[in-house]
């Protein structure tokens, strides 16, 4: 009787394959944990452009930056987290990694991962960047009839 090996690839262990799924789960995790933050971020910004548009109030336009861009920040974390597991996927799937089995430690990525590039991300200026130049039109708004222009 002979054993059927479950891993395809004979040079990548079974422990190597399980730590992949482990990390994929955080992965799966982080892009989950974004989607929410992003759902909440509409909502936020929704509220505020919804009471915008029946009362234009450059004071609570301003106010409506906090939100964007507290979850821009949130996100953009999620987002770096996501990218440094990636690196560690990438890591272990190697065969004769150096990676210790089982090792979450993604300390050693930090820096081919940069804080600003992530924020300067083109995902994060074309969602979150969309709503602070809607909030921005209503802030411009707000201002020109405070000052009674027309």
């Amino acid at each position: 009787m002979s054993t059927v090996n479950s891993n395809p690839d004979p040079t990548i262990t079974d422990q190597q394959v399980k730590h992949l799924e482990f990390i994929q789960a955080i992965v799966t995790r982080l892009g989950n944990g974004s989607f929410l933050i992003k759902g909440w971020t509409l909502t936020a910004a929704g509220v505020f452009f919804a009471v915008l548009s029946k009362n234009l109030s450059w004071k609570v336009a301003v106010t409506g930056f906090l939100p964007i861009i507290g979850f821009w920040l949130l996100d953009s974390y999620y987002l770096r987290q996501e990218r440094l597991f990636r690196k560690l996927y990438d890591a272990v799937r190697l065969p004769g990694s150096t990676v210790q089995p089982f090792s979450m430690n993604v300390g050693s990525y930090h820096s081919s991962v940069p804080w600003m590039d992530v924020i300067k991300s083109h995902t994060m200026r074309n969602f979150y960047g969309t709503l602070a130049l809607v909030n921005l039109v209503f802030l411009v708004g707000g201002v020109i009839k405070d000052r009674a222009w027309f």
